[in-house]
């Protein structure tokens, strides 16, 4: 087994500040580290890019934020993501992100950046169904292109009254609920000695 602990990338689909999904993804983002991970938690809002274009990729290449983010997928093993829903669907953040990190480099393989990678779902939404409907079109997607996605995941309903002002779950057993995807992400990539 490999000695190296797991890496993980962990982020949120939403750029907004008070997003609830970033503190969701902090949640579950600690206790991977606690497990024994590697975690680098990023923020959206910091790597800004045009909406995915063909013709602007042909002339321009790709964008330096695009080469970052997905040079951060490359380096990690296991993707901690906590999914806003947009209408029923994924949030343009997301799905924009996912297209430009999927675009390959002279050379390289398909997809490179998401083959063999294991994911973690969550979600939170102030709606009753904590954005389980956008959570089924990013399971989907990501395992489109490669992505082993775990079939737990969770979704936080209520969510604009869910989290204290330190940014916890207020409800003990969502909270360790949370914290048990990130713990399960670290003992799956474990096991899978991903290097």
């Amino acid at each position: 087994m490999s000695t190296q602990p797991p890496r993980i990338l962990a982020f949120a689909g939403s750029a907004r500040k008070d997003s609830s999904n970033k503190k969701l993804v902090r949640v579950a983002a600690q206790a991977a580290e606690e497990a024994g991970a590697e975690v680098n938690l990023i923020d959206l809002a910091e790597y800004p890019m045009p909406l995915y274009d063909g013709d602007s990729e042909a002339e321009q290449g790709l964008p330096a934020n695009a080469a970052k983010l997905k040079q951060l997928f490359l380096e990690n093993d296991g993707l901690l993501i906590a999914a806003p829903e947009y209408n029923s669907s994924i949030t343009p953040l997301l799905k924009n992100t996912i297209d430009w990190v999927s675009r390959p480099a002279e050379g390289e393989g398909s997809l490179a950046a998401y083959k063999d990678k294991v994911a973690m779902l969550m979600a939170a939404s102030p709606g009753g169904l904590g954005g389980l409907r956008g959570l089924v079109h990013v399971r989907s997607i990501l395992q489109n292109i490669g992505v082993i996605v775990l079939p737990d995941q969770r979704a936080v309903s209520g969510a604009m009254s869910a989290f204290d002002d330190s940014g916890q779950l207020k409800d003990e057993k969502m909270r360790a609920s949370i914290q048990g995807l990130g713990t399960k992400l670290v003992n799956v990539l474990s096991k899978l000695s991903v290097d």
